[in-house]
C-alpha cells in the first residue's frame, strides 16, 4: 500500500488542517469532512484504507455513526476514533468493538502515524459486523422477558395479583413480534403506530385478572427498562447508525400498545359500572 487513503473527520477546522498536514507529510492521501453528513456521503462514494474521526462531533455518538457506516461500506478499513476526554480510555471497551483504536487528544503526531501504520499492517477484523436493534431484540427476547419478570416480582403492588409466569408474560411474545416488525419496517416519524389486536385484548385480560390502571402503566415502564438494558448489554454489537431511530421506535411502540391496552381496560371498567338491566 504505497499511499494509504485516509478519511479524516472533525468539525474543528484547525484540527483538520493540522492533522491533514501531518498525514500528507507522512505520505497518506487525505480526504476531509467537517460533518457526519459529509462523511457519510464520502463513505458511500469512495473507498478508504483508514478512517480517523473525532468521537464527539458535535454529539457524543457521531463518531460511532461514521464508524458503523465505514464498517458496512469498507469492512477492511482501519477505523480510529479520537476524543478530547481522557476518561474515554477507561470506557473504551465497548467502543473498541466498533472501532480498532481510540486515542486521546492532543495526539503526538509521531505516535499517531505509528498507530495508523501498525494498524494497517495488522489489519482489521473483516467479519465484525454490527447488529441492528431488531436482530438483537429478536435474539434476546426470552432473556429480556426473564429480566422483566425479575423486576415485576420486586414490585409489591403488582405481585398482589397472583399469576403464573406464563399468565404474566402471555402478551409479551406478540408485543415483541410487533416491535421487531416495526423496527424492520420503520414508520415515518410522526406516523400513528399500527393498531394491535393483542394489545387491546391484553387490557381486557388484565382487567379481569384484577390489575389496576397504575399496575398496567408500571409494567409497561419496567418493560422499557428491560428492553433498554438488553440494548445496553449488547452495546458493543449495536449498529450505532440506526440506534437512535430504533430507540425512538421502541418507546413509541411500547407506549402505543399501552395506550391501546388502557383504552380497552377503561372501556371494560365502565361496562362493569353500568347498572344491571332488569328483564
Amino acid at each position: 500500500m504505497d499511499r494509504p487513503k485516509v478519511l479524516l473527520v472533525d468539525d474543528n477546522e484547525s484540527v483538520l488542517l493540522t492533522l491533514r498536514m501531518v498525514l500528507e507529510h507522512s505520505n497518506f492521501e487525505v480526504v476531509t469532512a467537517t460533518s457526519v453528513k459529509d462523511a457519510l456521503v464520502l463513505i458511500g462514494a469512495e473507498r478508504f484504507d483508514v478512517l480517523l474521526s473525532d468521537l464527539h462531533m458535535p454529539n457524543a455518538g457521531d463518531g460511532l455513526t461514521v464508524v458503523s457506516a465505514m464498517r458496512h461500506s469498507s469492512p477492511l478499513a482501519v477505523t480510529i476514533l479520537f476524543s478530547g476526554y481522557p476518561e474515554m480510555k477507561a470506557a473504551a471497551a465497548a467502543i473498541l468493538l466498533q472501532a480498532d483504536e481510540i486515542l486521546v487528544k492532543p495526539m503526538d503526531p509521531a505516535s499517531l502515524i505509528a498507530t495508523i501504520r501498525a494498524r494497517l499492517k495488522k489489519g482489521t477484523t473483516p467479519d465484525r459486523v454490527a447488529e441492528n436493534v431488531a436482530s438483537i431484540l429478536e435474539r434476546e427476547t426470552d432473556r429480556t422477558i426473564e429480566n422483566w419478570l425479575i423486576l415485576v416480582d420486586q414490585e409489591p403492588e403488582i405481585i398482589t395479583v397472583k399469576l403464573t409466569n406464563a399468565e404474566r408474560t402471555a402478551h409479551l411474545p406478540r408485543l415483541f413480534a410487533d416491535m421487531i416488525a416495526r423496527l424492520r419496517h420503520p414508520l415515518p416519524l410522526g406516523t400513528r403506530a399500527l393498531v394491535s389486536s393483542s394489545a387491546a385484548e391484553h387490557g381486557l385480560i388484565r382487567r379481569k385478572q384484577g390489575y389496576t390502571a397504575a399496575m398496567l402503566v408500571e409494567e409497561s415502564r419496567m418493560l422499557q427498562v428491560s428492553i433498554f438494558q438488553t440494548l445496553q448489554d449488547n452495546l458493543h454489537k449495536v449498529d450505532f447508525s440506526l440506534l437512535l431511530v430504533g430507540v425512538m421506535s421502541i418507546a413509541d411502540e411500547v407506549d402505543s400498545q399501552l395506550a391501546q391496552a388502557m383504552a380497552n381496560y377503561i372501556l371494560e371498567s365502565k361496562t362493569d359500572d353500568l347498572p344491571m338491566k332488569m328483564w
